[in-house]
């Protein structure tokens, strides 16, 4: 779709300066290239008095003028400094361009308590983001950097390590100033790591079985090496996880000197509830890489080849920040087999090539590939071919003893009585999503905390299990209005 531009080629702006071109643009701003000294960002004024009242602009900065009958403010910055949006920007180039959008982040967000500066315009002359607020989740401060210290790839500050192998242009010293430059917390071992750790190494604290490629359990015996990943409730998917995928990215050296380079692509299937994107979150979350996702919501579009070339972008942007991840979400939307396509099926066959065609380059590249699915059988079989997803795990309903190892480890973090007897509850919740299980005990918890008790007790257990609904009352209900009998 063709850009709006808001001014023509040599119009005249209030400093005397023309336009030449347009440079950046969000819908409600503008950044021109003129023949004068400075660029020019264009706003509408009601972007522009949203940043006089929140104190994060002085108006005195500001020029009005007016073309054909729209109002607009503008703003000048020399062409010495930047003037970009915080997104899809370029990184810095050295240490003094990326501390002096540190300082503007944190006295950005000093005279902006609760803007979020994803969105914004960095005028590094004024040491400001300026945020338009538009309607997108909000980002916090940590990604924001980090996201502009790696040129667009989506990673917090917090995962000090990994950014560190991103940024590989600066010493870790001098990334950790940079990171307290923008008042954000900065890990305590931060400045005497190098960039000659292995960049694989997602935990600095890591631990594995002493016999290599063994399955770890609660009673094997452990030594220094790397963190071993833990799923309460899932015991088997756990120790898959672990020999697979953990194991691998840590001790590549072992796996590389037998073939294998990196973790194949993984598929996860069963029920809806029965926790397949809980494990996905916390392998994620364990692995600490950047992570890219593909749904209906993210790459689905009416459009013809749009979806495909949404398809291929997120690949594009994940073997950019590799080692990274790719989760694909309910991936019968893009990938079911053709008999189920219908009249879409010349586009469907587009977007299922796309995949094919991706998955591999990108397990290549390092880029781990988890999909999800409710309908494993609606799956056209060339995708589950051995070579793209080697593993295809069925994740069932939460067994009984899956259960107890969940409600054991919840239960470890709350002060309980001593006559606490949890058989009621694993009678009750075992065949049940694992989400119903941690909403139990936060229901026991609550009652208990509302009735003035310092530990849960079997009362406040028993009371909150009597909140799950029967299997025939969820089946019988309907919404709606309902005429008593």
């Amino acid at each position: 779709m063709a850009i709006d531009v808001w001014l023509p080629r040599g119009h005249r702006l209030p400093d005397g300066a023309k336009i030449r071109s347009l440079l950046f643009s969000g819908s409600t701003w503008q950044v021109f290239d003129t023949d004068g000294l400075s660029n020019t960002l264009v706003v509408r004024p009601e972007l522009a008095q949203k940043w006089i009242d929140a104190s994060i602009l002085e108006d005195s900065l500001l020029d009005e003028f007016t073309f054909g009958s729209v109002k607009y403010q503008s703003l000048n910055s020399n062409k010495r400094y930047a003037m970009t949006p915080v997104e899809n920007s370029e990184s810095p180039v050295n240490r003094v361009d990326a501390i002096a959008f540190s300082l503007a982040l944190k006295e950005s967000r000093r005279l902006s308590p609760d803007a979020s500066f994803h969105d914004a315009i960095y005028v590094e002359q004024y040491s400001r983001l300026l945020p338009a607020w538009t309607l997108t989740p909000r980002v916090d401060d940590a990604t924001v950097l980090g996201t502009w210290l790696t040129g667009g790839v989506v990673i917090s500050t917090d995962s000090f390590r990994r950014l560190t192998s991103l940024t590989g242009w600066m010493p870790a010293g001098d990334l950790a100033e940079i990171v307290a430059a923008a008042g954000l917390p900065v890990p305590a071992d931060a400045g005497v790591l190098t960039k000659h750790k292995p960049a694989s190494d997602p935990r600095s604290s890591a631990k594995v079985p002493k016999t290599a490629g063994s399955i770890p359990s609660d009673d094997t015996e452990l030594e220094p090496a790397h963190d071993v990943f833990r799923l309460p409730g899932r015991p088997q998917l756990e120790a898959f996880f672990n020999e697979h995928v953990v194991d691998i990215i840590v001790c590549p050296e072992k796996y590389r000197a037998l073939g294998i380079e990196f973790p194949s692509a993984i598929v996860l299937h069963g029920p809806p509830g029965c926790g397949k994107t809980f494990a996905v979150e916390r392998l994620v979350e364990f692995i600490d890489w950047p992570s890219y996702s593909i749904d209906s919501n993210s790459v689905g579009s009416p459009y013809i080849h749009d979806t495909s070339k949404k398809i291929s972008e997120v690949f594009d942007r994940a073997i950019d920040g590799a080692p990274s991840v790719i989760v694909i979400d309910e991936m019968e939307s893009f990938l079911a087999h053709r008999q189920y396509a219908g009249s879409s099926g010349l586009y469907h066959v587009e977007e299922v090539a796309e995949f094919l065609r991706r998955i591999p380059e990108a397990i290549n590249n390092r880029v781990l590939i988890i999909a999800m699915t409710n309908l494993i059988e609606m799956v056209d079989p060339a995708i589950l071919r051995r070579g793209r997803f080697d593993h295809v795990i069925e994740v069932a309903m939460p067994s009984r003893l899956e259960v107890a190892s969940l409600l054991t480890s919840l239960l470890s973090k709350l002060p309980t009585s001593d006559t606490l007897d949890v058989t009621p509850a694993l009678d009750a919740l075992t065949g049940r999503a694992l989400s119903d299980s941690a909403f139990v005990l936060r229901e026991a918890s609550r009652l208990a905390a509302k009735a003035g008790k310092s530990q849960l007790d079997q009362e406040s257990l028993e009371a909150a299990l009597a909140s799950l609904p029967k299997d025939k009352e969820k089946k019988g209900r309907r919404i709606g209005f309902v005429r008593d009998e």
